[in-house]
């Protein structure tokens, strides 16, 4: 399961989304999250998969790749269905014991794992097309305006970025300690959920003491390369917009316009 989340990762190939200016590709990742809480039916939902999957082929990135990251998320995911089944009230369709499934429960539960789905994809797609320096920068240049009330733009830029990077670091951090104590005796498949649950807990003292060296030695070789955060700092490649950038901007909002439409017609 470990191997399995996508997020943070990055899959070097030439596409057009690969080669897309990283604020675009931001700008585009938020417009997309926010289109899914603006369409209130599964008619407002059809933009929204046509321009995912359009996203992905262009993108050239495997579908299974990323489809392989909803395996980490599956248990919240079933868990946010099944409360939403049988927690919203309305028109009772099934009924059993003290639960009951209603007509707004199943509709609920169904935009519940539509827009988590979607939110994980959507995300990873970002992520999966663009490198970490890329992000950054794309993050400093867009957040840029917020200078103006003194806020450390790239200070924030960077922990993002470093954030992201070390997502694939611990998660296969952690797959080589769980191997190790597997290697020892130790079980982690055996028994009920809790039991489960319990069987990690061995797993967080060795992770964290890893974690904190790999933040050690970070912060020790970013102190010998003379960092002093982002004033006066140059990019060896600057950020230029292109005719690409441009169109793709104005798909954006065009998308973005018509899931507007949609939710006032339907």
């Amino acid at each position: 399961m470990l191997r399995d989340i996508t997020l943070g990762q990055y899959y070097p190939t030439d596409s057009v989304i690969h080669r897309l200016d990283p604020r675009v590709k931001l700008f585009g990742t938020l417009m997309f999250l926010i289109s899914l809480f603006v369409a209130d039916n599964f008619i407002g939902y059809i933009p929204a998969v046509i321009f995912l999957v359009t996203v992905i082929t262009l993108s050239k990135v495997p579908f299974k790749y990323m489809v392989k990251g909803m395996r980490a998320i599956l248990f919240l995911l079933l868990l946010s269905v099944v409360f939403n089944l049988f927690t919203i009230k309305g028109e009772v369709l099934v009924s059993f014991w003290k639960l009951s499934i209603t007509k707004e429960g199943i509709k609920t539960a169904g935009f519940m794992a539509f827009r988590l789905s979607f939110l994980v994809i959507g995300s990873s797609i970002m992520t999966l097309t663009t490198t970490p320096n890329n992000l950054t920068d794309g993050l400093e240049k867009g957040m840029g305006f917020l200078k103006i009330f003194k806020v450390p733009v790239h200070e924030i830029a960077m922990m993002m970025s470093i954030a992201l990077r070390f997502i694939p670091i611990l998660v296969e951090e952690t797959d080589k300690i769980m191997k190790a104590q597997i290697a020892r005796g130790a079980d982690f498949e055996s028994g009920n959920l809790i039991k489960k649950a319990k069987s990690m807990v061995p797993l967080l003292v060795p992770l964290f003491v890893s974690a904190f060296r790999r933040a050690n030695d970070l912060a020790m070789a970013m102190e010998a390369r003379g960092y002093k955060g982002g004033a006066g700092r140059t990019k060896m490649k600057p950020l230029v917009y292109k005719s690409r950038d441009g169109i793709s901007y104005l798909v954006i909002f065009a998308y973005f316009a018509l899931m507007i439409v949609l939710r006032k017609l339907f």
